[in-house]
């Protein structure tokens, strides 16, 4: 059955960043067909959609991320990066079970649905909890098992034969729609030679790696204390960077290092908001961008953020490297979209398939209600109301895959009541730290 929807806003983000008034997309099955004016002849259609008054985007593609970590949100807030992950997070993580996973990556799905994700990167444990519930709400995933090697030699043999597992079982799994990654946790918590074990599995299974890499001047320094240089450096020693490579945060950089990730293209996930609360700083994403680095955004975990409404990402980060360079045209608003959509696709390693509205690729796309005050008036650029102006509550219709996920604001393959309700009951198990 082929749909079209169609006297709609259209930002393709294509090559052209093409923006079509009064344009219509049309697909069948998972595939885009048609995307261009609406035509004047419909009757090939078996399923018409009058989108007048909305917007039409490709999904946004959030490129970090911890789902299950929603159960955390507003608790332990406002402290730096280390005492939050040491003294608060992990001790409360240590009592998940595969039931809390479960229950708060269902509980972040129904975000990121609400708010026009339709694919995500997620790094945790219990991953094939985090596996079938994405398969069974219908998004998009590219997943690994998060490894800390701070532990005996028998837990990270176990370790690594979960992530190695998991990553066999689950990639491209769901029609395709899962795939997955090798994920040692960063450098301060992988010893060399573990992380040189993960990056050699990651080549086995061709398979890339995701990490994350100079988070907070903290890490750098203890880096340089253990190991004699900084950890852009120490990774490209361990090997790491020969692997297709995914990187969070990436916020303390020198030149050089950038000139490394450049060179491997090495991929960034920009959490600029989770960095912002935890004050770790700024990323340089203005100064990669010149050199290529494909930047992506992410959400980090709700226990950071403290949401996963990822065109809160979109605005900030289209705003706050004005303010810190001093250059209005840092992160362009047509930039900061494609960061969004395009260069997520690029970061997940499916850029012919996904981040622009193109015939042949995946029809991952969302709706968007411009008919509201912030969107007016309706003449100006669309592509600067949806970066500065937009909100993911203004999200109506969220697909994937061909297939509505949130039809007319209504969740069509989660019971939102019901995974609210269990969140609440398995979160009053835990015992607080």
């Amino acid at each position: 059955m082929e749909t079209i929807i169609t006297n709609a806003t259209v930002l393709t983000v294509n090559e052209q960043n093409e923006v079509i008034p009064g344009g219509a997309v049309a697909f069948a099955g998972e595939r885009i067909t048609y995307v261009g004016p609406t035509p004047q002849d419909l009757s090939r259609y078996a399923q018409v959609i009058d989108g007048t008054g909305k917007y039409v985007l490709p999904g946004l593609i959030n490129t970090h991320g911890h789902a299950a970590m929603s159960l955390l949100r507003g608790y332990a807030d406002d402290l730096p990066l280390q005492e939050w992950l040491e003294e608060k997070m992990w001790p409360m993580e240590g009592q998940f079970t595969a039931e809390h996973v479960k229950w708060g990556t269902y509980l972040t799905l129904v975000e990121m649905i609400r708010t026009g994700t339709t694919t995500f990167v997620d790094m945790y444990d219990h991953m094939d909890e985090v596996a079938k519930a994405a398969e069974s709400a219908g998004m998009r995933a590219c997943l690994a098992r998060g490894v800390i090697g701070l532990c005996s030699a028998e837990e990270q043999r176990q370790k690594l034969a979960e992530a190695t597992a998991f990553a066999r079982e689950w990639h491209k799994q769901a029609g395709g729609r899962i795939t997955t990654m090798m994920a040692p946790h960063a450098p301060y918590t992988c010893p060399p030679d573990y992380i040189a074990q993960i990056v050699e599995r990651a080549a086995e299974l061709d398979l890339p790696v995701h990490i994350h890499l100079s988070e907070t001047a903290r890490e750098v320094e203890q880096n340089v204390r253990d190991y004699g240089v900084r950890p852009v450096e120490h990774l490209e020693r361990i090997g790491l960077f020969a692997r297709p490579t995914l990187v969070a945060h990436a916020v303390h950089l020198t030149d050089e290092e950038l000139d490394v990730l450049a060179r491997y293209r090495v991929k960034v996930s920009h959490n600029v908001i989770s960095n912002l609360k935890l004050a770790s700083g700024v990323a340089r994403v203005p100064e990669m961008l010149r050199r290529g680095i494909r930047v992506s955004l992410g959400t980090d975990s709700s226990a950071s953020n403290n949401n996963v409404n990822l065109f809160e990402e979109l605005r900030v980060a289209a705003i706050l490297h004005k303010g810190v360079s001093g250059d209005p045209l840092a992160v362009p608003a047509a930039e900061a979209l494609r960061m969004a959509t395009r260069y997520g696709a690029d970061c997940v390693f499916q850029a012919d398939q996904l981040g622009s509205l193109e015939v042949g690729k995946q029809a991952d796309l969302i709706l968007l209600d411009a008919q509201q005050a912030h969107f007016q008036p309706a003449s100006n650029d669309p592509v600067s109301h949806v970066v500065y102006a937009a909100n993911g509550r203004d999200v109506t219709d969220t697909i994937v895959a061909g297939r509505f996920l949130m039809r007319n604001r209504e969740l069509l393959t989660i019971d939102e009541e019901r995974v609210i309700f269990e969140a609440n009951r398995v979160y009053a198990q835990l015992n607080r730290v």
